[in-house]
């Protein structure tokens, strides 16, 4: 069996009184693209905020390439290889896209591979390109979202954490986002995907994990869950035949 990239283990994690996340056992294998779905509040982002430590977790493992790596810092976790696109897209509205792209490979050296990957990252996202001097807060929700993306990618992660893409989106922009995951994960990139819209990211996973109040309810083959009638009725808005 192949040794995970991401092993979470009896994740556990509190805000004040309240339990939010609740022994939660998931992994993610290298190339794969693994979907947690769920609905609003069940615990998906605080599952995130607990791998990448910006949120503590009260008790549970939390390993990357067999190392522990609960309580480090982004910084830590960036020259590791493992990046995160947060909620909200987060990016750096004051810079241009070309100054967020640089932003994403701080932690690198190599001046000759971070120019081609700013290159590849302006085909991947022609839009991008065609705005590059633009100052970021002045893109559009979908503009932004790519650009987080892509200053994401800039520090060549092995693992990519994607929270909530499609969140505020255009359906139009919403399928372009999800043609680049599909895309980066083609090429070798391992993601673990949370996302609200349960339908398309079963559609490009290769495994899924559905959270209902703060616990891991199902898992199994993506294509598997799509077919699944408590997973249809509850997120994918179909009912299930008496």
């Amino acid at each position: 069996m192949t040794e995970s990239m991401l092993s979470v283990r009896a994740l556990q994690v509190s805000y004040g009184g309240i339990q939010a996340v609740k022994g939660v056992d998931l992994e993610v294998r290298p190339g794969e693209l693994v979907a947690l779905i769920g609905a609003n509040g069940a615990g998906k982002t605080t599952t995130l905020k607990a791998i990448t430590g910006t949120q503590p977790s009260a008790q549970g493992e939390i390993l990357y390439r067999g190392e522990s790596i609960r309580g480090l810092g982004s910084h830590a976790l960036v020259s590791r290889g493992l990046a995160m696109v947060p909620e909200g897209r987060g990016v750096f509205a004051r810079m241009t896209i070309v100054e967020n792209l640089l932003m994403g490979a701080y932690s690198r050296k190599d001046k000759d591979g971070i120019r081609i990957d700013e290159q590849r990252m302006f085909e991947t996202f022609p839009r991008l390109k065609e705005r590059a001097t633009q100052l970021a807060g002045t893109l559009s929700g979908g503009e932004q979202q790519m650009l987080a993306m892509a200053r994401a990618l800039m520090s060549r992660p092995s693992l990519l954490l994607l929270d909530e893409p499609s969140m505020g989106l255009s359906p139009i922009m919403v399928d372009k986002i999800f043609e680049v995951i599909r895309s980066v994960s083609a090429q070798g990139t391992t993601i673990l995907l949370v996302e609200q819209n349960a339908k398309l990211a079963l559609q490009a996973a290769n495994r899924g994990y559905v959270m209902d109040s703060g616990q891991i309810t199902l898992e199994g083959p993506a294509a598997q869950l799509l077919n699944d009638p408590k997973v249809r009725a509850a997120y994918l808005g179909e009912e299930t035949p008496d």
